[in-house]
């Protein structure tokens, strides 16, 4: 069979030669182009150079510091409670009024103690009507007794009538004796009821603000399993921050130790105060060892609360205006010997130094550095690598 061609007719069986001879310079060309792109594109970069980290040697101020998580409560407070049982009749105060030393607070219902005194006055009363009498009585037993004496030394009574006589007047001293007790018995009774009346009303031990009521008007305290309490008074002026040191850091920390705190509601407002106590017993929680410090710190403004979350700084050690570099930038050999890398205008040198004041972000430099060194911190991640220079790929044969 006959096809045309643009150089004439030629046979079927000779066009399809042509076809296949093509195939492989075509798969030739899509290689060539391959490998064209690979080495223009990647085959010819250089390997970068890891990027130096630096960091210029800088006058400025450091302190090291250990933190430790805090709350606050006054200083001063007390629990005011009831030492009688009752009905809490009245609270007078307010929570968050102010109080004075000796000012009413509360009042529980006095009536069965006003019971009690009126009858022990009762009592006491009778007792001494019968000492009354009893005393009467042994003024006439000693008269008796005195006539009997006397008839029987002038011969004219007999013994046995004397002897009665005087034992009757010692019955008579002996009961006036046993009175006089019960009087005694009833009189402290009496004092220990009116004592109890007084507590019916409940006085502010102390000048101070309400900061919370624990009891409500109308509900019965029982004082006699404990004591029941009813407000709590504080002196909100001075304020102590109670805060929890890890058994790591607490041999840092002394009586007198400096420190300052932050607030989470005020985190840009700064208080000042210094250690006062550091309570021996620890705290266990999960399984990590704690150490209750105190700081007190006035409170004038009474800004700080009771309970408020604190974060603490306890400020070891402090220097201004001093050469400062990165921590990252020391180096610290086994003997305790310390060196930084300087990056010179010959390359980078290792260069001896004498360190002071060090957290986790600067150290200051005692010797062996100036202000404007430049410290090579550490390298980073190497540039990204680029092609050394455009580079053409190689022309692919030309089909024929």
């Amino acid at each position: 069979m006959l096809q045309k061609s643009e150089s004439g007719w030629t046979s079927g069986k000779t066009a399809r030669r042509r076809r296949a001879r093509r195939w492989p310079w075509a798969l030739a060309f899509v290689a060539l182009l391959a490998a064209g792109g690979y080495y223009y594109y990647g085959g010819t970069t250089e390997p970068a150079a890891p990027v130096m980290q630096t960091a210029k040697v800088e006058l400025g101020d450091i302190e090291t510091t250990v933190t430790a998580i805090a709350k606050m409560q006054p200083k001063n407070y007390v629990d005011v409670g009831t030492q009688v049982s009752g009905q809490l009749r009245t609270i007078h105060p307010d929570v968050g009024a102010l109080v004075k030393k000796g000012d009413l607070l509360a009042e529980i219902d006095p009536t069965v103690y006003q019971t009690r005194v009126a009858g022990d006055r009762a009592s006491l009363d009778n007792l001494r009507a019968q000492l009354a009498q009893a005393e009467a009585q042994l003024t006439l037993d000693k008269l008796r007794n005195e006539r009997a004496q006397q008839l029987l030394k002038n011969q004219s009574g007999s013994k046995d009538a004397a002897d009665a006589a005087e034992a009757t007047e010692r019955i008579s001293e002996a009961k006036i004796d046993a009175l006089k007790a019960q009087i005694a018995q009833t009189q402290a009774t009496l004092e220990g009821d009116l004592a109890n009346l007084g507590y019916t009303k409940i006085y502010a031990p102390m000048d101070g603000t309400v900061v919370s009521i624990t009891a409500r008007e109308g509900s019965t305290l029982n004082a006699n399993q404990s004591a029941p309490i009813i407000l709590r008074i504080a002196d909100l002026q001075t304020m102590t921050v109670t805060a929890q040191v890890a058994e790591g850091d607490i041999p840092k920390i002394t009586v007198g130790t400096p420190a300052y705190f932050s607030t989470l509601g005020l985190p840009d407002r700064r208080w000042q105060g210094t250690v006062r106590q550091i309570e021996p017993t620890p705290t266990i929680v999960n399984d990590v060892v704690l150490y209750n410090v105190l700081i007190d710190v006035p409170n004038a403004d009474l800004m700080l609360m009771t309970d408020m979350t604190a974060q603490v700084f306890f400020r070891l050690g402090e220097a201004k205006s001093v050469p400062l570099v990165p921590t990252a930038a020391v180096r610290t050999a086994r003997g305790g010997a310390q060196s930084v890398r300087v990056l010179t205008a010959q390359g980078p040198q290792e260069r001896m130094i004498k360190t002071g004041l060090s957290n986790r972000s600067m150290t200051q430099v005692t010797e062996g550095l100036q202000p404007g060194d430049t410290v090579i911190v550490g390298s980073g991640a190497p540039a990204t690598p680029r092609p050394a220079g455009p580079q053409r790929p190689p022309m692919p044969p030309r089909l024929g």
